[in-house]
């Protein structure tokens, strides 16, 4: 009879290949995942029956953690630049702070290996950003810019502000004010 699985080997196989992977890129070895997380590498694969299955599952894993990160304390009251604030400086806030996610989630978004339906799934967590987006659309306030077009150029500059706020964390409030602004400024109407 096989052992129930433990979602605490679950979880700590999860946080062991976002660390290796953020060192290695997707290529890491499963040996190497499973060596740091503390198991077997054949445990690993009762967990998970492929490598693809294991980046689909980190991919959900930081997409829904980002998700989270957006959410609290969100000003559904307040105007579309403050609620497009908000969520600007959830996401910055987040990827200054976990940085091994930042970059896992940035090849794991672009990679092939990751299936339509993780894509769709993972998207749901950000439900709220994508009706504030259409909304904004909606309403005039971005330039007739589509809402991946708007996405991308918040994801681009939202990159760039956490770059520069790790290099230089004292000047954290300048740079995600100036990165905030940047944005707002390409895509909102005047």
């Amino acid at each position: 009879m096989a052992r129930p699985k433990s979602e605490d080997k679950r979880n700590a196989i999860l946080a062991a290949a976002v660390h290796v992977m953020a060192e290695q890129g997707l290529g890491a070895p499963t040996a190497r995942i499973a060596k740091m997380a503390g198991v077997a590498e054949g445990t690993l694969f009762t967990y998970f029956d492929n490598k693809d299955e294991l980046l689909n599952a980190i991919y959900l894993a930081i997409k829904a953690e980002l998700g989270e990160a957006l959410v609290p304390d969100f000003p559904r009251d307040a105007g579309m630049r403050e609620r497009t604030h908000h969520l600007w400086r959830r996401y910055v806030d987040w990827g200054v702070a976990n940085p091994d996610k930042r970059k896992v989630m940035l090849v794991l978004s672009t990679s092939e290996r990751i299936t339509e339906h993780a894509r769709t799934t993972g998207m749901r967590a950000f439900a709220e950003a994508g009706a504030l987006i259409e909304n904004c659309i909606a309403q005039g306030h971005l330039h007739d810019h589509s809402p991946a077009f708007a996405s991308a150029i918040m994801g681009a500059l939202a990159e760039t502000t956490m770059d520069f706020i790790v290099r230089e964390p004292a000047q954290r409030e300048y740079y995600c004010e100036a990165g905030f602004n940047a944005f707002w400024n390409a895509v909102a109407h005047p």
